[in-house]
């Protein structure tokens, strides 16, 4: 045989010179399958279109924001406590990693802003095409990328 059956059961015959057990409950599995068939699909190997990744990149901010909002309320928290707790919080804000982290929650903000407000335009029909939509999902990746280095810079 040229290839290999889609599942290997035992040869089990309904009936004496007729079809297998395999034939008569599994037709589809009759088929053979390719030899050359992938065995392990790498998301990382298929080339994703601009508008692909800018939408999984909107879904991933708004968990990161979701997330991010704890940590802000926590600091809001210590912050409105009293005076020695807000001496805590403004210590604890010129560490860098709360400052990393900050950055973060702000960067998940405003690619989450600017992609939402792509995805308005679309539902006006405002770059709904293919090209409109490459066009725009490049833009808001621009726009978010000098957005979020200027809150950077704003932040050290």
């Amino acid at each position: 045989m040229a290839g290999r059956l889609a599942f290997d059961y035992h040869a089990l015959r309904v009936f004496p010179g007729c079809c297998t057990c395999r034939d008569v409950l599994f037709p589809a599995m009759v088929r053979e399958m390719k030899a050359d068939r992938p065995v392990y699909l790498s998301l990382l190997q298929f080339e994703w279109p601009m508008a692909a990744l800018a939408s999984i990149a909107h879904r991933v901010t708004g968990v990161m924001l979701f997330v991010g909002i704890a940590l802000l309320f926590y600091l809001l928290d210590l912050g409105l406590g009293s005076e020695e707790s807000f001496a805590e919080a403004v210590a604890l804000l010129d560490e860098p990693l709360p400052k990393l982290i900050i950055w973060g929650v702000l960067g998940a903000l405003i690619f989450h802003l600017v992609a939402g407000v792509k995805h308005l335009l679309l539902d006006f029909h405002v770059g709904s095409s293919l090209e409109g939509s490459r066009i725009a999902s490049g833009l808001s990746v621009a726009i978010s990328a000098v957005l979020i280095g200027m809150a950077g810079v704003w932040l050290w």
